[in-house]
């Protein structure tokens, strides 16, 4: 049992110190503000067909990996959705400059404090950055970055960024998961003091128990030589 114990703690140890960055206390409020900017930079969202499947799977298979991996996913995710807004030219939009600089820094920014997180010699796969790279050639290379292939870039990316804030629910609550495994071997190994008590209480039985022998020999060795000292009657 004690060895379970000890393999349990470790394995928490190590999930809690991928959980604890500041990335995931950040990351609801600035995936807010990220949306939000995303939507307000341009006109309404439209409702196109995309030409390259919205990679669904992806997102179901990470959902049951390791924490680690889903960082690590979360992390390549925006950054190469970055990417796309980054190497081309956007003069084709209307969009407004300083929302779509506000939204491309925050994009930014978690990809910083995630790498604080993760390994930054590790990716999240070849799958992933494959989607990215058709995505970009059947829109934006494809069409030369027309209006349209830049909405369509738009409106995958505030379905990426949903997605993203989904996985972000496992995430916590494989730290909630983490946390009440530790509490609960917490519960089940007495605590040092505790253990020092009980040793404690155990020698002062034991100086009793000598005690109490002793006391019940001294009273047998006195009724012995009372017995000895009674006259005998006739």
């Amino acid at each position: 049992m004690t060895s379970w114990i000890f393999r349990l703690l470790c394995l928490c140890g190590t999930l809690t110190s991928v959980l604890c960055c500041d990335w995931l206390t950040n990351y609801g409020h600035l995936s807010n503000k990220s949306l939000t900017l995303l939507q307000l930079m341009g006109g309404q969202l439209l409702d196109q067909d995309c030409p390259v499947p919205f990679p669904y799977r992806l997102y179901d298979r990470i959902k049951k990996d390791e924490v680690a991996s889903q960082l690590l996913f979360v992390r390549d995710s925006l950054q190469l959705l970055a990417a796309l807004y980054q190497h081309h030219n956007r003069s084709a939009t209307n969009w407004d400059a300083d929302k779509t600089d506000r939204f491309l820094m925050i994009l930014d920014r978690q990809t910083d404090e995630l790498n604080s997180c993760v390994s930054t010699n590790r990716t999240a796969g070849s799958r992933l950055e494959k989607y990215y790279r058709r995505l970009e050639n059947s829109t934006l290379i494809r069409t030369g970055g027309s209006t349209a292939s830049w909405e369509l870039i738009r409106s995958q990316s505030v379905r990426h960024l949903q997605q993203l804030e989904l996985l972000l629910a496992v995430i916590r609550d494989h730290q909630n998961s983490a946390a009440s495994r530790r509490r609960s071997a917490a519960s089940r190994r007495p605590s040092a003091a505790s253990r020092r008590r009980s040793a404690a209480s155990r020698r002062r039985s034991v100086v009793s128990r000598r005690r109490s022998a002793a006391s019940r020999r001294r009273s047998a060795a006195s009724r012995r030589r009372s017995a000895m000292t009674r006259p005998h009657k006739h």
